[in-house]
């Protein structure tokens, strides 16, 4: 179980204004514009912590940042994002979880884990 701290709240508040998502710089300038001094560091730890425990989501960009954004489905699921605008839909996937439970078990793999997500335009991009 994680400690509750200021810092960890105001991380919370300010990915739970935004819906899509945001980089820890990011966040941390959302911070600091709020008038709340947290240490750069202090926001990527805290957010590595809240993505261990599941409370954000984090996505790596295809140059290799982590991206984050609160979770709005607490149960497992996959996202569809935007490469022009960041816009982030939750979906689930059964066929995909009996998919990658079936690779798993016919090469001897247990207790998997798994992430999925698929980039696109939206239909806002995708009718430019």
């Amino acid at each position: 179980m994680q400690r509750t701290t200021k810092q960890r709240t105001a991380i919370l508040a300010a990915l739970g204004r935004q819906e899509d998502f945001r980089t820890a710089q990011q966040i941390h300038e959302d911070l600091r514009a709020a008038g709340d001094p947290v240490a750069l560091a202090t926001v990527y730890r805290n957010l590595q912590a809240l993505a261990s425990a599941g409370d954000v989501d984090v996505l790596t960009t295809d140059d290799g940042e982590a991206i984050y954004r609160q979770c709005e489905q607490a149960a497992h699921h996959h996202h569809l994002v935007c490469r022009e605008c960041g816009r982030t839909v939750e979906f689930q996937a059964p066929q995909m979880e009996q998919w990658a439970e079936q690779i798993a078990a016919e090469h001897g793999f247990t207790d998997i884990d798994h992430t999925m997500e698929v980039f696109g335009l939206c239909p806002e991009h995708s009718a430019r």
